[in-house]
C-alpha cells in the first residue's frame, strides 16, 4: 500500500471494483428482463428558485450515485451497455460564475470511460448514436425527447434496480461506516454543545463542524429539539436563543460519505434524573430490539414487538396503568409511539424498496394500525436499516386519546410532568447479517470516545 493511502482509501480501492461488478449485474438482468438494451442514468438537474436567477442546492439523484461516487456535477450522466465499460459523461461547463465540476480523481476513476463535456446537450454526442433500445432514468428535460430513446423511467426496470438496492455491497458498508464515524462526531460535539447552554442553532453548528459538512452536504436537515420541541417528530426549526429552562434535547442528524447517509438519534436530559432514568429505559428497550436483529426476520414482526416492549416502558415509568396486552391492542402505545421502528438505509435516507414483495411485482402491507411503517419485507443479509423506538408527549395524540376509551389507561399526572421534555428517541443504524447484525453507530460511537 502507498505510503499516502490511507487505510479507509485502500479500503474503498479494493471494494469499489467488486461493487461495480455487482451493479452492472443488477443493471444488465434488469435490462434483459424488462426488454431494454441500455441504460442512461441522469445526475439530476439544477432547479431555479421561482423568480430569481439562483437555483436551489443540488444532490446528485441516487440511481446515479449507486453508480459513481460524484455529487457536484448536475446534468451528468452514467451510460451503461451490458459487456461494455460504463462510460461517465460528466457536465463541465465553462464558466466564471461558478465553479464547475471538478474533474475525478480517486480510486474509482479507471473503472470508467469519463467524457467531459461543457453543456448537457453535448452529452448527446457522447453516447452511442442508435437509443431505441434504452431506457432512461433521470427527470426528463426539454432535449431529451429527442435523443431517442426507448423509455424514460420505466416502471418495470425502476423496480428491479430499487429492489436490488436494499442488500449492501462491501464498498457501500464501507462508505456507510464512515458516515457514522463522521455523524458520531458531530453528535458528541452537539451533546457538548447542549450542555453548554447552546441554542438550537448553536447545537447545529457544532454539529457541522465537527462532521466537516455544510448544511447542504447532510443527507436531511438536522432535527435539533430541546424541551417540547422533542414531540414534534420532523422538528424542522432552529431557535436562535435557548429557552429560558432548558430540560432536554432530542437530536436527529446524520451525515454523508460517497453518498451513502448516517441516520443517527440521541435524547438528553440536562438535570433532571427522572427523565435521564426513562431515557436509559428506551436505550435499553433499542438494545433489545437490535439483539433480535438477523436475515429472515420479519420487520413487521419488529415492529409489533416494539411496541409490546413500549408498553412495558411506559407502565413501568407509570406513564400507563394497563397491561401490556391491553396497551397494545387498544392502541394506547401508538398515543407514544406513533411511527414506524425504522427504514431501509443507504443512498437515500429513507432508502427504497421498503414494501417490495420481489422484483417482479406485488407490495407487503403493513400491519393494521401502523400506516407509518416504512419496511414491511423479511431481512435479508446486507440489508441496512435504522432502529428507532421512542416515547413521546404528543399533544394532538394526547387530545385524541383524552376524548376515547384510552383515557383510562394513561396517567395523565405523570403525562403532564414529562411533558415539557417532549420526547425521547434512540436511533441506531444497523447492518444485517445472517447471525445478527453489525451495529455500525455503536462502533463508531465506541471507537471515537
Amino acid at each position: 500500500m502507498p505510503e499516502a493511502e490511507s487505510p479507509r482509501t485502500h479500503e474503498l480501492a479494493s471494494t469499489f471494483g467488486p461493487h461495480l461488478a455487482t451493479v452492472e449485474k443488477r443493471a444488465a438482468t434488469a435490462l434483459a428482463a424488462s426488454g431494454f438494451s441500455g441504460l442512461l442514468v441522469h445526475s439530476g438537474a439544477l432547479l431555479d428558485v421561482f423568480q430569481d436567477d439562483r437555483t436551489y442546492p443540488f444532490q446528485a439523484n441516487a440511481p446515479f450515485k449507486v453508480w459513481a461516487p460524484v455529487d457536484d456535477a448536475p446534468d451528468s450522466f452514467v451510460w451503461f451497455s451490458p459487456g461494455a465499460r460504463p462510460r461517465l459523461v460528466l457536465n463541465q461547463p465553462r464558466d466564471y460564475w461558478y465553479k464547475s465540476a471538478r474533474t475525478p480523481v480517486g480510486y474509482w476513476v479507471d473503472h470508467f470511460d469519463i467524457r467531459p463535456v461543457p453543456e448537457r446537450a453535448a452529452a448527446r454526442a457522447e453516447l452511442p448514436g442508435d437509443l431505441t433500445g434504452a431506457a432512461y432514468i433521470g427527470e426528463p428535460f426539454a432535449e431529451l425527447a429527442a435523443w431517442g430513446l426507448k423509455a424514460m423511467n420505466p416502471s418495470g426496470l425502476v423496480r428491479r434496480l430499487d429492489y436490488a438496492r436494499a442488500a449492501k455491497t462491501a464498498y457501500e458498508l464501507a462508505c456507510l461506516r464512515e458516515a457514522s464515524r463522521v455523524g458520531t462526531a458531530g453528535h458528541r460535539a452537539a451533546a457538548h454543545a447542549f450542555r453548554a447552554g447552546a441554542s438550537e442553532f448553536e447545537i447545529e453548528l457544532a454539529f457541522l463542524e465537527a462532521c466537516g459538512l455544510r448544511e447542504q452536504e447532510l443527507p436531511y436537515n438536522p432535527i435539533i429539539a430541546l424541551n417540547e420541541a422533542g414531540a414534534v417528530l420532523h422538528y424542522q426549526l432552529l431557535g436562535k436563543r435557548p429557552p429560558p429552562e432548558v430540560y432536554s434535547l432530542l437530536i436527529d442528524a446524520g451525515a454523508q460519505s460517497g453518498g451513502y447517509a448516517s441516520d443517527i438519534t440521541r435524547t438528553y436530559s440536562l438535570e433532571d434524573a427522572d427523565f435521564a432514568a426513562l431515557i436509559e429505559r428506551v436505550d435499553q428497550m433499542q438494545l433489545a430490539l437490535c439483539a433480535g436483529i438477523r436475515a429472515g426476520v420479519d420487520w413487521r414482526d419488529v415492529q409489533l414487538r416494539a411496541h409490546a416492549l413500549t408498553a412495558g416502558v411506559l407502565r413501568d415509568a407509570d406513564i400507563i396503568s394497563c397491561g401490556v396486552e391491553e396497551a397494545v391492542a387498544s392502541g394506547t402505545t401508538r398515543v407514544f409511539l406513533p411511527h414506524g421502528i425504522g427504514h431501509l438505509l443507504g443512498l437515500e435516507v429513507h432508502d427504497v424498496g421498503g414494501f417490495m414483495r420481489s422484483p417482479e411485482g406485488g407490495d407487503i402491507p403493513r400491519p393494521d394500525g401502523h400506516p407509518y411503517l416504512r419496511l414491511t419485507r423479511v431481512l435479508e443479509e446486507g440489508f441496512v436499516v435504522t432502529m428507532e423506538p421512542g416515547i413521546y408527549f404528543i399533544d394532538q395524540l394526547l387530545e385524541e386519546a383524552r376524548a376515547d376509551k384510552r383515557a383510562a389507561h394513561i396517567n395523565w399526572s405523570r403525562v403532564g410532568a414529562l411533558s415539557k421534555f417532549g420526547g425521547i428517541r434512540i436511533e441506531d443504524d444497523l447492518a444485517v447479517t445472517r447471525v445478527g447484525c453489525e451495529n455500525l453507530t455503536r462502533d463508531a460511537f465506541a471507537a471515537n470516545p
